[in-house]
């Protein structure tokens, strides 16, 4: 029996929509969507980020960019009025917040709850732009919660990593619309993080410039508007030099920033991925328990192992995009695949000199984890094996790094121990007896040296650095900044000293590279032993000793 037309026809185009092939890419977001998800990513993050605002372990770096801070409410100048090796961005960035909400602990932590939930927001956009919504949403959740969450301090990192992040997604908008704006605001972008911290700054440059380079050789874009990204990174750069040079600060600027070519680099090298755990930690962690305690303990911890390994992973996309536009395969993807990737290798490349430890892969956590989110979710990826194995590395990373960041918020929200600063009040795990005993025996405003290397009791007990220095390290800082501080000792605006006598227990996990000569030879230390006395011993939250000490002519307070 043969069939009608009708029929024919039907079958033809039922045959016809089974056939067609449907799109590689992430199904496009609807109208309410394009800003509905990203604004409850930012507003999720900011409320997340605000339960680690008030938790302290009394870091030592965290105190720097607060006391630079200070240092400038009261009128200094970086490089002419105190030393810093770090570009001046964050010092003048905080000191604006301060000058605008008050200077408080709260206010400074509240800043860092802003940035991270701003590049957790970055995150999500750059991820969901090849990737479905729910790795997208999976990227971001882990920059909230094991990025920032991770190290939440007061840190010209985060500030620099936020601008670094605001780079990368205006520069992939310039690519997506050839607009003069987006070319304008990538350089500025990339000027302002580098104003704050130069290393990324210059990883970014460094970047950008490979990038640029294989889509001019590679691809058909043939975009001039370079000049607005040139011109959009050299206007801060202006009113800098300009600012600078007319407090007499510019010479010295520029010494202090080549610093750490000499100095930093030396005493601070580590091996790729170093964890820098104490020896107690790391026998806490890998001998102690049960044979079920330590594959959990393994589980959690593992995620520091895997995270310095992301970087790599976006040497290898930038390899095969590469390759692929070379074969002719100029996709909009893969343009973006390419300019994203370059960025992540330089800025990789200006880590590897500085110091490629797990805190400071961290501090670029949220860029690390669009490459894993090209791991998991990228549709344009050919790979069977890689097909096959991406439900067990979802797996993996929803587990692993789940408790990661679940223990980080334990942590914080477990600690009970509330400490009354000058600076308002601070959550600590453990009795600090420090802040009180310092509080109760200085004024505002008085002289304390905090001796190595702990200015966070400065900034909290509104005491200020005898000295151009807010903190010493042997082996990085020279023997001439020494002599500065042992000659601010002798003056007599300097009436008491908060000394550390147990400070070179941390140089063999902390700093390993440190010649031993300048561990055992600390003049600064001589100095004070020998003209100093101990008024009382006290305890830091995190269980290190201190010694309040005065003149041995002065009676104790």
């Amino acid at each position: 029996m043969s069939s009608s037309p009708l029929t024919d026809d039907r079958r033809q185009r039922s045959f016809k929509r089974v056939r067609t092939p449907q799109p590689s890419g992430p199904v496009p977001d609807k109208a309410y969507m394009l800003w509905g998800v990203p604004l409850l990513v930012f507003v999720i993050a900011l409320l997340y980020l605000f339960l680690f605002r008030r938790y302290s372990a009394m870091d030592p770096d965290e105190g720097i960019v607060l006391q630079g801070a200070e240092r400038i409410l009261h009128g200094e100048v970086p490089y002419r009025d105190f030393f810093s090796f770090y570009t001046p961005g964050s010092f003048y960035l905080l000191a604006g917040i301060f000058r605008v909400f008050g200077d408080s602990f709260i206010v400074a932590r509240t800043s860092i709850a802003i940035v991270g939930a701003g590049f957790t927001l970055v995150t999500y956009l750059l991820a969901r732009r090849v990737c479905s919504r729910r790795i997208a949403l999976l990227a971001a959740g882990l920059s909230m919660s094991t990025g920032a969450a991770y190290r939440f301090l007061v840190l010209h990192n985060w500030y620099a990593t936020f601008f670094a992040c605001l780079s990368v997604y205006t520069v992939v908008r310039l690519l997506e619309s050839h607009k003069t704006t987006w070319a304008f605001a990538t350089g500025s972008f990339v000027a302002f993080t580098t104003l704050i911290e130069q290393s990324k700054g210059a990883g970014l440059c460094i970047g950008l410039v490979i990038g640029y380079v294989v889509l001019r050789f590679y691809s058909r874009i043939r975009d001039h508007r370079i000049w607005a990204v040139c011109l959009g990174f050299v206007w801060p750069w202006i009113i800098l030099f300009l600012y600078f040079g007319s407090r007499g600060a510019l010479r010295a600027m520029l010494q202090d920033w080549v610093w750490p070519l000499q100095h930093y680099t030396k005493a601070n090298h580590v091996f790729y991925g170093d964890q820098s755990w104490p020896k107690h930690a790391s026998d806490t962690l890998f001998y102690s328990g049960t044979s079920w305690t330590k594959i959990l303990k393994y589980l959690a911890i593992s995620p520091g192992f895997v995270v310095p390994v992301l970087p790599l992973t976006a040497i290898a996309w930038l390899a095969y995009t590469t390759l692929r536009l070379r074969k002719g395969d100029s996709g909009r993807n893969c343009e973006y695949y390419v300019l994203v990737s370059a960025t992540l290798s330089g800025l990789l490349i200006t880590l590897f000199i500085v110091r490629p430890d797990i805190i400071h892969f961290m501090y670029l956590a949220p860029l690390w984890y669009v490459a894993l989110a090209w791991t998991l979710g990228a549709h344009e990826i050919q790979s069977r094996i890689l097909r096959i194995l991406r439900p067990y590395l979802l797996s993996y990373v929803c587990i692993a790094f789940g408790m990661m960041g679940f223990a980080l918020l334990v942590k914080v929200n477990g600690a009970g121990n509330q400490v009354q600063t000058r600076r308002g009040m601070v959550v600590t795990s453990s009795k600090d007896t420090v802040i009180s005993y310092v509080q109760a025996h200085t004024a505002p405003g008085d002289y304390l040296l905090v001796y190595p290397y702990l200015p966070l009791y400065n900034y909290l007990t509104e005491t200020h650095s005898p000295a151009r220095l807010d903190f010493f390290q042997a082996g990085m800082n020279t023997p001439e900044q020494a002599d500065e501080i042992i000659a601010s000792l002798k003056s007599q605006k300097n009436r008491a000293v908060l000394f550390e006598p147990g400070f070179g227990e941390k140089f063999a996990s902390s700093w390993p590279e440190t010649p031993l000569r300048d561990v055992a030879n600390d003049p600064v230390a001589d100095f004070i032993v020998r003209n100093y006395q101990v008024c009382a011993p006290l305890t830091a939250s995190s269980g290190w000793r201190f010694q309040f000490m005065v003149r041995k002519e002065e009676v104790c307070p």
